[in-house]
């Protein structure tokens, strides 16, 4: 017993591809085959691009949500650190003129 992978269609053996790519060639040509395989090609390749890109952005969403619920405190923390390190530094290097 043979599954179909739609169902209500029949599975495709070796006889039936053969008959298929042969009323394929005789409808499109020798010709044209290898251009609409670069078609489809290329198709699959936008429509893979296009998936990824979605994907890209809804984790940039997810994290700025993220960012939006931590809220603007622990961006002052970081912006209090950096103030403090350049007040460091700018000490640091007023000792080293100074010796």
């Amino acid at each position: 017993m043979s599954f179909a992978l739609i169902p209500g269609l029949p599975t495709l053996g070796p006889t039936e591809l053969i008959i298929a790519l042969v009323v394929i060639l005789l409808l499109f040509g020798a010709k044209r085959i290898p251009e609409l395989a670069r078609g489809l090609g290329s198709g699959v390749r936008e429509f893979k691009a296009g998936t990824k890109e979605g994907q890209l952005e809804d984790k940039d969403k997810k994290d700025k949500e993220k960012k939006d619920e931590e809220g603007p405190v622990a961006e002052d923390k970081t912006d209090e650190a950096k103030v403090e390190d350049d007040a460091t530094v700018r000490a640091e290097k007023a000792e080293q003129k100074r010796s």
